[in-house]
């Protein structure tokens, strides 16, 4: 019984959606549907544990599209071939980063991204 309960909290958790300007607050668990409204050309960087990876960043918005309800979306890998402007994505359980006073979000190890659901 116990179980099923926590599985139930956690579907109800998972399918809340925040707002970009609370998503930028937050640093794991980051629920969002957003429309990508900018992206940027695809870049190799060096990982940490050898080897490189193809990253790019997009701009997503939902709301309004004042800067407020802007961030940027890091897509890693075949992400980046996945995902266009004028899509629609869904970020469930991703969490943010901020480097030079800039938020950005990623789907991360353990998040899930579904293009135009």
């Amino acid at each position: 019984m116990t179980k099923l309960i926590i599985a139930s909290v956690v579907e109800i958790h998972m399918s809340e959606r925040q707002d970009i300007s609370d998503a930028k607050k937050m640093r794991s668990g980051v629920n969002v549907e957003a429309e990508v409204i900018g992206k940027g050309e695809p870049r190799t960087v060096n990982l940490k544990t050898g080897g490189t990876v193809d990253v790019c960043d997009a701009t997503i918005s939902n709301g309004d599209k004042t800067e407020e309800n802007q961030m940027k979306l890091t897509l890693w890998g075949d992400d980046i071939k996945a995902v266009n402007v004028g899509d629609t994505v869904v970020i469930d359980n991703g969490y943010t980063n901020e480097f030079k006073g800039e938020v950005s979000l990623t789907k991360g190890k353990f998040g899930k991204m579904t293009v135009n659901p």
